[in-house]
């Protein structure tokens, strides 16, 4: 045990290096995570329109549910792994890593196979009007075909993460989102493959991104992986499960409250000056821009990983509060700098997604500077939900990561609109977002308290 703090940095570099280290490649991860619908969305709206638009917002709950597989099995498996390596079980640790990394892959074929088999039907429970639908079959049926590369791209970024490579992580984001985004200006400006054509640029950047993951599997550094490790087994996979339902279940969380969001907005959207597909389309660019200010957010609390769960197996409580803490500072710092620019410039940021009429600008302001009013404080969620998950405490962790979403935003939205028309889903996203962040801060200070309960065992 003293052996490995005394060789391992995570044990003894400073907290604010280790999170330089890690969390600046997390971070580029998840805004290219992020960016990857945006940038179909920012090509889209140019040369389809508003219904293009509002396609890419029906089809993102099924990134979503890509994105919590991805997470379940990613940060499961990188926490699993890193507490592994904190108490010296380098044997376990391989199981974990190579366990993960296979049902990555599998979950993303299963994915992709119900997502075409029952594309239309999931299409319009997703919110899709008759208008939009065609756009939106379009539009998955391609990228369906990538699900498994985009498992294995994002959650195999956090397992080679936590085998000390974050520059991999980095590179094989970048290297994806790069070449979305050129082949997204051939296929849709130059080829006007519309719909289409940002669908195929998508998922080749996500299959280029997965060769990468799938090498550098096999060339581990802590921990040599073998064939027996890709095995799966009963016991890793529930205890990897355990300890990433948080991350998952966040997302899951998302995109149960894009699909209610979306049919809100249809419903009442029809019966105000608005319209159900201006809504919607609104709502998916503000909450795609949201997301990448959440994104950065998310990859902070994500490179604080390593470094807690670590510390806390090896009892260094000191080092897993102030990587904590220094996380909150910094996420506490963007999300106030989003505020300002959400509140300033909602007209200017929707015309980045194309032209629309007065209303759909009308009604685009009012949900940037409604919906986001307390995005300055929506940091405190995320970033203490992962702080449990990495400590080995998930069940906390999927409680914090359903309040804002589910325990508090489902049942706002379903009752506020009752009262307050469109109105209403306008005013539920503030309320969520501060009976989530008040949540989180009460939970951290509980569990601070009682790390300094166990410092205090230890001393004696």
């Amino acid at each position: 045990m003293e052996k490995v703090k005394e060789v391992n940095p995570l044990a003894s570099a400073p907290v604010r290096k280790l999170m330089v280290k890690f969390a600046v490649p997390s971070i580029i991860g998840m805004l290219v995570g992020a960016l990857y619908n945006m940038v179909d969305q920012l090509f889209i709206g140019q040369k389809v329109g508003s219904l293009g638009n509002t396609a890419t917002n029906i089809a993102f709950p099924l990134t979503t549910i890509c994105m919590a597989v991805a997470l379940l099995f990613g940060i499961g498996g990188a926490s699993c792994f890193n507490l592994s390596m904190g108490l010296g079980d380098k044997k376990r640790a391989g199981y974990y890593a190579g366990n993960s990394f296979t049902l990555l892959a599998v979950c993303g074929i299963i994915i992709s196979a119900v997502t075409l088999i029952f594309l239309t039907p999931l299409l319009r429970i997703f919110g899709s009007t008759p208008k939009v639908l065609p756009y939106a079959q379009d539009y998955v049926r391609i990228t369906a075909l990538g699900f498994p590369f985009l498992l294995l791209s994002t959650g195999g970024g956090h397992l080679i993460r936590a085998d000390g490579s974050p520059q991999i992580t980095m590179l094989l984001n970048i290297t994806g989102a790069v070449i979305n985004t050129i082949l997204d200006a051939v296929f849709v400006l130059v080829f006007n493959w519309g719909m289409a054509g940002a669908a195929a640029a998508t998922v080749i950047g996500q299959f280029v991104s997965a060769v990468i993951v799938i090498i550098y599997a096999f060339r581990f550094k802590t921990v040599k992986l073998e064939k027996k490790h890709f095995i799966p087994q009963a016991v890793h996979i529930k205890r990897v499960s355990s300890i990433g339902m948080a991350s998952c279940f966040n997302q899951i969380a998302i995109g149960i409250v894009q699909v209610v969001l979306n049919n809100s907005l249809r419903h009442y959207g029809n019966l105000s000056s608005y319209g159900a597909e201006d809504t919607i389309a609104v709502a998916g660019i503000v909450m795609k821009v949201n997301m990448i200010i959440f994104s950065v957010v998310i990859g902070l609390a994500q490179g604080t990983q390593p470094i807690e769960s670590f510390n806390y197996s090896a009892r260094n409580f000191g080092r897993v509060k102030e990587a904590y803490r220094l996380a909150v500072t910094v996420g506490a710092g963007i999300s106030i700098a989003a505020f300002v620019l959400f509140q300033i410039f909602p007209k200017e940021i929707l015309m980045l997604f194309g032209k629309g009429s007065d209303k759909y600008y009308e009604f685009g302001v009012k949900f940037f500077r409604i919906f986001l009013f307390f995005t300055w404080i929506n940091c405190l969620q995320p970033i203490t939900s992962t702080f449990f998950t990495s400590i080995g405490k998930p069940i906390k962790g999927v409680f914090l990561s359903l309040t804002r979403q589910i325990i508090f935003f489902v049942p706002i939205l379903l009752i506020l609109p009752l009262f307050f028309d469109i109105n209403g889903v306008l005013y539920t996203g503030p309320i969520a977002d501060i009976l989530s962040a008040v949540v989180a801060l009460f939970m951290a200070a509980y569990e601070f308290k009682a790390m300094r309960k166990l410092e205090t065992e230890k001393k004696i």
